[in-house]
């Protein structure tokens, strides 16, 4: 019953989404052309960063290309459940579907699923056009500890997202939190250059993100196939966040929408 339900959410946004094939067209040509941008960046300064990734297998530009595309999720985990409830809120459809027997945490993946599943999408083509036509090299990978990896960051970033569209719930306003938290991971990050680069006092406030152990595991684990050992600080932090955020995350939902039911606000926006 479960996996239909959701199969059913999945569904209804593709076929959404399915009617604007120009769009579709478009978003594979920006990843083709967002490779390209830095695969000839990194042919500019690739001597400038070398010394900064020795504790990396790759050029710059295999660093690059992972953080861009894994960021991708941190970025839909943000933004994709609240992007999903101000559409609702603006179709309607959101108080009709809170007043089904649906369970909201189903509610909340089921919103999101296909956003998750597009930006997958997008990953696998960055990697493939990368490796294919490009110098990114995922021969050495470990692939198990990077599925593992992939699956903690992104319950991490959900769980942020989460929290996010329950402020809007109750607010009824735009989102404050994304805005501020995805500057602060393209910043302090790892997306676009090493943590090491940053000044000491700015590193702390890195470790804050998990954004920034889910890039650090994923490119140990997928550019020079590290062992479970070597990356064992990145899936302990990334695991507990998920512990720490992911059960917050649904009980203020849970609240953000009995708190909408009690003051008839469900469909305002």
């Amino acid at each position: 019953m479960t996996l239909s339900r959701l199969l059913a959410f999945l569904i209804r946004d593709f076929q959404n989404e399915a009617s604007y094939r120009f769009a579709f067209l478009l978003t594979i040509g920006g990843v083709v052309f967002r490779s390209l941008l830095f695969f000839f960046l990194s042919e500019f300064i690739g001597v400038i960063a070398d010394p900064f990734l020795g504790e990396y297998e790759g050029d710059y530009f295999s660093f690059v290309i992972i953080g861009i595309a894994l960021g991708g999720y941190f970025g839909v985990g943000l933004t994709g459940f609240s992007s999903a409830l101000r559409q609702a809120q603006v179709t309607g459809t959101l108080e009709a579907t809170m007043m089904t027997p649906t369970p909201v945490p189903l509610v909340i993946v089921g919103s999101a699923l296909w956003s998750y599943t597009y930006t997958t999408f997008r990953v696998f083509i960055y990697l493939l056009f990368g490796t294919l036509f490009l110098t990114l090299d995922l021969s050495r990978a470990n692939i198990p500890a990077t599925l593992l990896i992939l699956v903690l960051s992104i319950i991490a970033f959900a769980s942020m997202g989460i929290m996010a569209a329950s402020v809007i719930m109750v607010i009824k306003r735009g989102d404050p939190m994304s805005g501020v938290l995805s500057n602060a991971a393209n910043l302090l990050g790892g997306v676009f250059y090493p943590v090491a680069i940053l000044p000491a006092w700015l590193q702390l406030f890195s470790y804050l993100l998990p954004l920034t152990y889910a890039l650090h595991g994923l490119r140990l684990a997928m550019l020079n196939g590290a062992s479970w050992a070597e990356l064992a600080p990145d899936i302990g932090a990334l695991l507990a966040f998920c512990v720490a955020l992911a059960p917050l995350s649904l009980l203020l939902f849970h609240w953000a929408v009995e708190r909408a039911r009690a003051e008839g606000t469900l469909a305002h926006y």
